[in-house]
């Protein structure tokens, strides 16, 4: 009888496997941390890898391997390394901050375009150039010491009563609605907090930043994913920053700066004066908005409304049209996509497949000279573009009446180059976009992405057919489109219409919860699914119920009053 291979054996092997996507397999020693094994793949001059996907599930670098496994390495350049990255990075900052300036606070805000967090100081006299300076020596002195994240699990009650006596209440307020019966906390040294997500493992991963003064103020910079290893030069927003800073004065205002103040105004039963406050808030803006385009009238011709997906743009036009009729204008929809070329003619994107959101992609004289003929007076045949057979077909005769002004909807609406021959002085531009000042706690801060993703995942399911593994793999390439469309012309507004409520992810939660359970484990769409749920698990859950048939949010919930609403 032949030898065989097979054998029982009552010991597991002292090694351990790990496959990679490419076929090549690392073996180590069991138990070792998940960075150990992917040491042998950094390349020289390639992006740090910070993390990785093990069996389908996202993990740390400290990871323990303790069986075979398959893994993908997360660098800087991926969207979960990248959140590795400045999540750490804030971590960072927030204990450089707490060593140079003790007693005193720091709240990290809204995120930046070209790559950073607005951050700002609490409880100094005033927040000046040597102070940045010694905060960035702290931090680069941390880094080169190699100090450790300790991650520990700690029960709840030990993380409320840690904050308490720190004077943190507003982690306090977040914690008390937590459901689960612990917490994980990071340390260095005296400092420790939690994060909404995985950290690297120490703080000599943390090499690329910059601190930027921003009056008493500042912007902590890191890098974006297309240049991992470099610090973009920085763009001025003064606009947006306006923006974000009203949105948040408001919210203190209301009372609710917070998730956890969110959570004690539900649980109290007044959702329906934070919702109806919130709407308000909204009637106020298009109203505002509104009125300097009335104060304009007399140059004023075409209204351009741009901003990124699941903005809320549609009902804000419709609702902006009210306000307009109200004063006596006539809204005139002009639709862009009217003025593609022939499908023939349509640059290719990188995919090699038409690119309609290309600027090239629309037959720019033919807009520009149609839109000068309306404004003139003159009786103009408007183009339609057929989508089923890709040409560029004769559509509509419009001439306008008197006191009409064009509405036009879309990505290109900030851009200079969509009506390089009209003076600027005849447009008025508005940027609408879901610019929430809402965070977890002073520390960890909601991603208006976040917000905007889970608005399409509830649309799409409801109006489109699509689940939300769908929605989420077409995320990514829509948000590419954003950032090379939208965001590097947002300053180009002469008004910002802020569509985030207060209330509003309290309300999708119960709608979205379901719809991310469904996402198949063994997907790509599945660990941001369960990131996502993750991150619901801090909001308490509220009735729709109080929701105005004309609010934003109903573009995404269903039931909106403005969904057969046309003027034109």
């Amino acid at each position: 009888m032949e030898a065989t291979e097979f054998k029982l054996s009552r010991k597991p092997r002292a090694t351990v496997e790990i496959t990679l996507d490419d076929g090549r397999i690392i073996t180590g020693k069991r138990g070792a941390p998940l960075g150990k094994f992917l040491e042998l793949v950094q390349e020289e001059g390639k992006a740090l890898i910070v993390g990785g996907i093990c069996d389908w599930n996202l993990r740390e670098l400290t990871f323990p391997i303790n069986r075979d496994a398959h893994v993908t390495p997360l660098s800087m350049e991926t969207e979960d390394g990248a959140r590795i990255y400045r999540r750490s990075l804030t971590f960072l900052l927030e204990v450089a901050f707490t060593r140079c300036f003790p007693g005193a606070n720091l709240a990290i805000d809204h995120s930046v375009s070209s790559g950073g967090y607005y951050c700002q100081v609490e409880g100094l006299p005033e927040f000046g150039s040597a102070d940045l300076d010694l905060l960035k020596k702290t931090m680069l002195a941390l880094v080169k010491e190699d100090v450790p994240f300790i991650r520990k699990t700690v029960p709840l009650e030990e993380a409320i009563a840690y904050f308490k006596k720190n004077g943190e209440y507003d982690k306090v307020q977040l914690l008390k609605y937590r459901s689960r019966p612990d917490l994980v906390l990071y340390s260095v040294g005296e400092v420790r907090n939690y994060h909404h997500g995985y950290m690297v493992p120490s703080s000599s991963y943390l090499k690329w930043f910059d601190l930027l003064l921003v009056g008493n103020a500042f912007i902590l910079r890191f890098p974006q994913r297309g240049t991992p290893s470099m610090i973009t030069p920085m763009t001025d927003y003064p606009t947006l920053v306006k923006t974000f800073q009203e949105y948040g004065s408001w919210l203190n205002k209301l009372g609710i700066p917070s998730v956890g103040a969110l959570n004690d105004a539900i649980q109290a039963g007044h959702t329906d004066e934070v919702i109806l406050v919130s709407e308000a808030f909204h009637e106020m803006q298009v109203s505002e908005i509104a009125e300097a385009i009335f104060q304009r009238r007399d140059k004023v011709g075409v209204i351009l409304i741009a901003g990124p997906s699941s903005s809320g743009k549609t009902t804000f036009s419709k609702r902006l049209s009210i306000q307009l009729l109200a004063r006596g204008i006539n809204p005139y929809a002009l639709e862009m996509d009217n003025f593609f070329f022939d499908r023939e003619k349509t640059p290719l994107g990188m995919d090699g497949k038409p690119d309609f959101e290309a600027l090239s992609a629309l037959n720019l004289d033919r807009l520009n000279h149609d839109v000068r003929a309306l404004l003139a007076g003159e009786e103009v045949l408007l183009p339609h573009y057929n989508f089923i057979t890709g040409l560029n077909e004769d559509g509509k005769v419009a001439r306008l009446e008197k006191d009409t002004m064009i509405v036009i909807e879309g990505i290109h609406g900030l851009n200079p180059g969509l009506f390089p021959s009209l003076p600027q002085e005849n447009t008025f531009r508005v940027y609408a976009s879901c610019l929430t000042q809402l965070n977890l706690d002073r520390h960890n801060r909601i991603s208006t992405t976040d917000t905007r993703m889970l608005r399409r995942i509830v649309r799409d399911a409801r109006d489109r057919g699509y689940n939300a593994e769908v929605t989420i793999g077409r995320f990514e390439a829509v948000r590419r489109g954003e950032k090379e469309h939208i965001f590097p012309y947002q300053e180009n507004a002469d008004a910002i219409f802020n569509s985030a409520l207060a209330y509003e992810l309290g309300a999708l939660k119960p709608l979205v919860e379901p719809l991310l359970r469904q996402v198949p484990f063994s997907t790509p769409e599945y660990i941001e699914a369960k990131r996502l749920l993750k991150f619901l698990e801090w909001f308490l859950p509220m009735s729709d119920e109080y929701v105005p048939n004309n609010s934003i949010l109903r573009e995404f919930i269903g039931g909106s009053a403005l969904t057969h609403f046309n003027l034109w």
